[in-house]
């Protein structure tokens, strides 16, 4: 099958006739062809621990057709203390290219108890990837998901992370990519789960840096911010709803992970995952689980017995069948400044120029 369109929400296979495989993805673009990588779910079934199975990755020439690469950082399968076990919480791998050291760096979280980062580098984008540090922490404190940006001018790179479930970190990577500076801004400070920030997805625009972030939810989608800052570190303003045409309060059943900029179109696109598709969000539901949720940190939230029950039978907990995710690829749009999302049911990256 010859895919001509993106279709948000719908299954997506490559070129074998398979399900991509590629959640929290980001899509990085080398030599004329789009590589797109990502966890791999296929055995992620909610049953038998397994929580990525390596990070895959598939190239194409066009955005719609996707051939697979393969696993370009497989779990390691001998040593379950390895942050690379399929048992250990492996999300949101993000590469970056450092032309000092000629070398791809690759930051991915651990979360769960260890809420870390694992750091590997590789002499080529598809690899192999070589750890280089496990259980890292940067400033000590636990790490959610997280973001990494290249200034192109400078060759600085900044990372932005959801630290200690309290507030999110930018911070000023070391010329290595390797660690962080001293340099660093916290953002979004004061706020308690689920309204904590989480799943950054930079973006840069006439000059300006956003931040488009989701609440912290686990798998049940929650409404997404815009924020904007006049640096990398921030501070950052809060712009409101990312999805303001959504009225089950979901940013359309799906949270993001990533914005690619198009090298040759005026084209941003949000990339998301639907990570439970059976599961439909609505206004209600969001409000009695926000409840609940804030309620485990500020007694001022109430909620019954029933309403608590209401969480306890969502996908919030960590024995999600993911196998099941599908992709929600949606056009950034923008108005004043401010970058909003809308839905279509079905896209061309032809309709922009």
């Amino acid at each position: 099958m010859m895919y001509k369109s993106i279709r948000p929400g719908q299954e997506w296979l490559d070129t074998n006739g398979k399900r991509i495989e590629a959640h929290a993805g980001k899509i990085y673009y080398e030599n004329e062809t789009f590589y797109w990588y990502g966890e791999n779910k296929e055995k992620t079934d909610g049953k038998h621990g397994i929580w990525t199975y390596g990070i895959r990755a598939y190239s194409s020439k066009d955005l719609y057709n996707w051939s697979d690469e393969g696993l370009i950082i497989p779990p390691e399968l001998n040593d379950e203390n390895s942050n690379l076990h399929p048992s250990q919480r492996l999300d949101r791998p993000h590469i970056i290219f450092n032309k000092q050291t000629q070398k791809y760096v690759c930051w991915i979280k651990i979360s769960g108890d260890r809420a870390c980062f694992v750091i590997l580098t590789a002499d080529n984008l598809l690899g192999p990837y070589k750890v280089v540090r496990e259980n890292y922490r940067p400033y000590e404190k636990k790490v959610g998901d997280f973001d990494l940006v290249i200034d192109q001018a400078t060759s600085k790179a900044y990372l932005y992370f959801e630290a200690d479930h309290k507030n999110m970190i930018s911070a000023e990577l070391t010329e290595d990519y390797l660690g962080v500076t001293t340099q660093y801004q916290v953002n979004f400070d004061g706020l308690i789960p689920p309204f904590v920030r989480e799943a950054p997805a930079y973006v840069q625009r006439d000059g300006k840096h956003y931040l488009l972030t989701s609440g912290l939810t686990n798998y049940v989608p929650n409404p997404s911010e815009a924020a904007v800052s006049d640096t990398y570190l921030g501070p950052f303003e809060t712009l409101g709803n990312l999805h303001p045409e959504d009225d089950s309060k979901s940013s359309y059943n799906s949270q993001i992970s990533g914005v690619f900029k198009h090298p040759t179109k005026d084209l941003y696109i949000a990339l998301a995952d639907r990570w439970v598709p059976d599961y439909q969000m609505t206004a209600e539901k969001y409000d009695i689980l926000s409840r609940v949720i804030a309620g485990r940190f500020d007694d001022s939230y109430s909620a019954t017995v029933e309403e608590k029950q209401t969480l306890m039978d969502s996908p919030i907990l960590g024995n999600v069948n993911t196998s099941k995710a599908n992709y929600v690829w949606l056009p950034v749009e923008w108005e004043n400044g401010v970058p909003f999302i809308r839905w279509y049911d079905e896209w061309c990256i032809e309709d922009f120029e």
